[in-house]
């Protein structure tokens, strides 16, 4: 693509990336959904969770700024992110609810990855970019070439080298890279690493654009069924025959086998044990990045097989018989929004019948009908053997209120960005024992995985150690003590 001065012209009034970076609210629109989405690889997230976590980030905001640098409320915020002239995020409604659901576009996310990119790193590596970029030229001349000869004469090159390498090292020559080779690869890993995950949602786009072309020919299609049937079967593989499904495919095999599985667990412990690796502090995620691989790419696959479902039932045969009048009418409506599409008119677009009236009838309603009141028969009851037995722990049950924990750690976080578990029950002891502890812990694991609203990680190699009081007797108290890894909580 040439960058003329139409294209960029084109892009700044578009694109929204580019409105993203030039809109006043960027450091709040950039800052809370990377914190909500990209950090945690979180795809979804309900529209109640998203307002109430804008919401405590407007409170934190307009307590240090003033009441007026952020005046609305957060369902408004959301709303205008989601409009068709900002683009930032997407809002849509899953099969069998009503509540809104939320995600990042691809655009939003390539504007928060070149926010990321400016920040300082430790140093530019570029030995791994140039091996890589050798290593991928190697494979494309290698799987490209027809001669059996030749390549015959490739794998016998690689057969010597390695077989001079186990030489040496059989005779005790070792060779070792420096903590500078290492930290260039690792740095070019995790950037990888990062750059993958953006990746899917572009990849959920391109499978979502696919799919609305197809319909946008069944809408605008005025010849017969049959021929409507062969030209869209004809494209019915067209997501997964496409260059991107392919690629996609190959990826998926190759991760969903077990053993690269407990491969990539193996390799990612070892080198994060490193001491130059474990010196650049890399983030908590890294080591279960091949998780957030599978997570991801399961939601894209999932969302594949809902294009396709939702295609099958569009194209049903009988559902075309019966309702062809609903579908004509239908494809009347997409065929003049498809046509206003790029220039919305400013008055009526078109007047629709309303479907029906609601009639509550007078007789339908049921009659007032007595309940039956029950009949206690007068019984003796006797006590039995054993009079001594303590029934008062039948009444001892007690529910942990997870509300109130969670008020409690947002009012801490409102005094500080990060906060652990125990420095937190030094201000808010426990009331309920070992029950509400865990709790605490339910709701630290739900906010390593980007849950719940709440972001927490586990540091498991500081151990902690957390007590509290029991009553155990009328006017006796006990202490009790916990031996734990130390839970961090973050805004």
């Amino acid at each position: 693509m040439a960058l003329d001065h139409l294209t960029l012209s084109t892009y700044r009034d578009r694109h929204p990336a580019w409105r993203l970076l030039a809109s006043p609210h960027a450091p709040l629109v950039a800052s809370f959904l990377y914190r909500v989405f990209v950090a945690p690889n979180v795809r979804l997230t309900s529209e109640a969770d998203l307002a109430e976590m804008l919401e405590d980030e407007l409170f934190a905001l307009r307590e240090q700024l003033g009441a007026e640098v952020y005046p609305k409320a957060a369902t408004e915020y959301l709303n205008d992110w989601c409009a068709p002239d900002k683009g930032w995020l997407r809002k849509f409604y899953k099969s069998g609810t009503d509540e809104a659901q939320f995600d990042l576009t691809p655009a939003t996310e390539k504007a928060i990855a070149w926010l990321v990119s400016l920040t300082e790193r430790p140093f530019v590596g570029t030995e791994s970019r140039l091996l890589t970029l050798f290593a991928l030229l190697e494979q494309i001349s290698t799987g490209s070439e027809a001669d059996p000869a030749r390549r015959l004469e490739e794998l016998r090159r690689k057969r010597n080298e390695i077989d001079a390498e186990i030489d040496r090292v059989l005779s005790g020559d070792v060779p070792l890279m420096d903590d500078t080779a290492i930290k260039d690869r690792f740095l070019q890993f995790q950037q990888l690493a990062r750059e993958l995950l953006s990746d899917f949602r572009q990849v959920e786009h391109n499978f979502r654009q696919l799919d609305r072309s197809v319909r946008e020919k069944i809408a605008l299609w005025d010849g017969s069924k049959g021929a409507l049937l062969d030209e869209v079967m004809g494209e019915r593989d067209a997501i997964g025959d496409s260059d991107q499904g392919r690629s996609f495919r190959a990826f998926w095999d190759f991760l969903m086998s077990s053993r690269r599985q407990e491969e990539l667990s193996t390799r990612l412990d070892q080198i994060l044990d490193l001491p130059a690796v474990a010196a650049l502090k890399p983030e908590p995620r890294t080591r279960r990045v091949h998780h957030d691989w599978l997570e991801a790419g399961e939601h894209t696959q999932r969302m594949v097989a809902q294009l396709s479902q939702q295609l099958r039932r569009f194209l049903d045969d009988r559902a075309f018989q019966e309702n062809r009048r609903i579908l004509e009418l239908l494809r009347n409506i997409e065929t003049k929004a498809l046509a206003l599409r790029d220039m919305p008119p400013t008055g009526e677009v078109m007047l629709l019948d309303e479907m029906g009236a609601d009639i509550a009838l007078p007789q339908e309603r049921p009659l007032f009908a007595l309940h039956a009141k029950p009949r206690l028969a007068e019984l003796i009851l006797e006590s039995g053997e054993d009079d001594d037995i303590d029934t008062t722990r039948l009444f001892d049950q007690h529910v942990v209120d997870k509300t109130r924990l969670r008020e409690a750690l947002r009012q801490a976080l409102r005094q500080q960005s990060q906060i652990s578990l125990r420095a937190l029950l030094e201000t808010q002891p426990l009331q309920q024992g070992l029950a509400e502890l865990v709790t605490w812990l339910e709701l630290a694991h739900a906010g390593s995985r980007g849950l719940d609203g709440l972001r927490a990680t586990v540091d498991d190699d500081v151990q902690e150690i957390i007590e509290w009081a029991v009553q155990d007797a009328p006017g006796s108290t006990v202490r009790r003590r916990v031996r734990m890894p130390r839970v961090i909580f973050t805004r």
